[in-house]
């Protein structure tokens, strides 16, 4: 009979090739720097330049850091839906298994925006409150004339109702009395003045897809983002 190895607790050890991903992860993060690049983009995606200027690096070592991170698998670039020219980076969801990231914040009252506040900062406003218990407001900048059924549905699947919710203007004065401010679509984040603190989660909008899965990919998006910034509901 052949034996099988096991860990201490008792459970099978993991695949080699899982393990080699995380020695590469850990040997990326073993520099200062790059960990703390990955510990802002644990709460924002960020371009290159916002990176540079937040950490005091040139291009050309900027240029190395990201290169180690995207090489470990830690990060991808995604082309902004606002400005194409522009290029986010963002932890790829895959690295929740191979290492573990810095503690999450306590979540505080929200303010949630995109252009048309007709899907994107709709469920992610209903997705907040209902997984850290804190509340949410959501606004655009451009606003729709309606909630869009797509991510009224989305929502119903995962328990929760959008009810009487309406698109409505972004008020000027509420990005500066929030207590968190996030934008949901690179438009809205590129065309606005945002205060300092103000977070940016990079994803494409579910409304020029149409489809239920495209809605259901973007309120997947968000839980993730929830998950890994911010502390869960108290039992």
């Amino acid at each position: 009979m052949t034996r099988v190895a096991r860990t201490p607790n008792g459970s099978p050890p993991p695949p080699a090739d899982l393990l080699g991903q995380r020695a590469a992860a850990h040997a990326a993060l073993g520099e200062p720097v790059r960990l703390a690049i990955i510990d802002r983009l644990v709460e924002s995606d960020s371009t290159p330049s916002e990176l540079g200027r937040a950490f005091d690096l040139t291009s050309n070592l900027l240029a190395h850091h990201l290169g180690v991170l995207e090489r470990a698998g830690l990060i991808e670039r995604v082309i902004s839906s606002g400005d194409r020219r522009r290029r986010y980076l963002r932890i790829r969801c895959e690295i929740s298994g191979l290492l573990s990231l810095g503690d999450r914040r306590c979540a505080s009252p929200a303010l949630f925006v995109c252009t048309h506040n007709s899907a994107r900062s709709q469920l992610a406003a209903a997705l907040w409150q209902d997984r850290t218990g804190m509340r949410a407001t959501s606004a655009g900048t451009h606003p729709a004339a309606r909630v869009h059924r797509g991510a009224r549905r989305a929502a119903q699947r995962r328990g929760l109702d959008l009810g009487d919710a309406v698109p409505r203007g972004l008020d000027g004065d509420e990005l500066d009395t929030a207590p968190l401010v996030i934008t949901v679509c690179d438009r809205a984040h590129e065309e606005i003045a945002l205060p300092s603190g103000a977070l940016h989660w990079s994803m494409p909008d579910p409304v020029q897809i149409g489809t239920a899965a495209a809605f259901d990919a973007a309120a997947d998006h968000i839980d993730q983002r929830i998950e890994r910034f911010a502390r869960p509901r108290p039992i």
